[in-house]
């Protein structure tokens, strides 16, 4: 263990206590490791500046606990951000900005940077492939080709209600998700090509649809793009027993697609009796209903 310089007023620990509640925090007793952790804990965002520098420590258990507790610290200020965004956003709020705000909750360690640029770069690589003078179908299959086919994104059937189908990073790096992550992720490129796909909330289910002034078709990215037409829809809402009204058709706010993404993954949560998380996503919920 190496110490370095850091404001010790702001913690209000001098150096020798700092050095004694190191020993403490890597000792084998878990128990003493608790309530050293609580003594820290209470010092506020100050103590994880401090423990930053042991988050690569020599010793695996010192460099453990720091971790954990820098990543607390993290996480609360992830979820401040995220609710202050949820509280201060209308209906028509940022739903890229909104999920990997929400992703931050969950991974507060990740850099929301690095995302952009790989969407940005899935764009880019698009650009170079799509003809935009080609029927819509066209240029769907384009995407769908490249995402499903290049990328190889796909539906998690085998475990639909995992919590990482919800938050974008883990999309992203595993190219997985449930019906509504692997739709923003088909809007969000869609977006930087400047095409016309927004979202449609089913019960049940979630679809992309590209529309202009001629033709509507709506997307499946859930099941590897399929292309559906409007009678197709109406055909699924009923033989999942829904009446079809139309608003079941029509796209849904920025707002309620974000508190959709909420709920989801609050659901996912409470299956797996995450009660804490599940306390969390609720809190979210509420601020995006207000």
């Amino acid at each position: 263990m190496s110490a370095t310089s850091d404001n010790s007023e702001a913690l209000g620990f001098s150096e020798s206590q700092k050095q004694a509640i190191l020993t403490l925090l890597a000792d084998e007793d878990q128990g003493v490791f608790e309530q050293i952790r609580d003594t820290i804990l209470e010092r506020g965002p100050a103590a994880a500046e401090w423990l930053q520098q042991y988050t690569l420590d020599s010793d695996p258990l010192l460099r453990k606990r720091a971790r954990g507790i820098v990543s607390h610290f993290e996480q609360q200020t992830a979820d401040t951000e995220f609710l202050r965004f949820c509280l201060s956003s209308g209906e028509k709020l940022s739903v890229e900005e909104g999920v990997w705000l929400l992703a931050k909750t969950g991974f507060p360690e990740i850099n929301i940077a690095a995302y952009i640029a790989v969407l940005d770069e899935y764009a880019e690589k698009l650009k170079d492939r799509i003809d935009f003078g080609a029927c819509s179908e066209q240029m769907l299959a384009t995407i769908n080709y490249f995402l499903y086919h290049d990328l190889g994104y796909n539906g998690n059937i085998a475990n639909y209600y995992d919590p990482e189908n919800s938050y974008l990073n883990r999309v992203v790096d595993r190219r997985t998700g449930n019906p509504i992550s692997l739709c923003a992720i088909y809007m969000f490129v869609a977006k930087r090509l400047h095409l016309p796909i927004a979202g449609i909330g089913m019960p049940d289910h979630f679809l992309c649809r590209f529309q202009t002034s001629r033709e509507e078709i709506y997307i499946d990215a859930f099941e590897k793009g399929k292309m559906l037409t409007r009678g197709q829809c109406t055909k699924l809402l009923i033989q999942r027993g829904h009446d079809p009204h139309d608003s079941f058709l029509a796209p849904i706010s920025p707002r309620r697609m974000l508190l959709r993404i909420c709920s989801n993954l609050q659901h996912a949560y409470t299956t797996q009796d995450r009660t804490e998380d599940a306390t969390r996503l609720q809190r979210y919920i509420v601020a995006l209903s207000k």
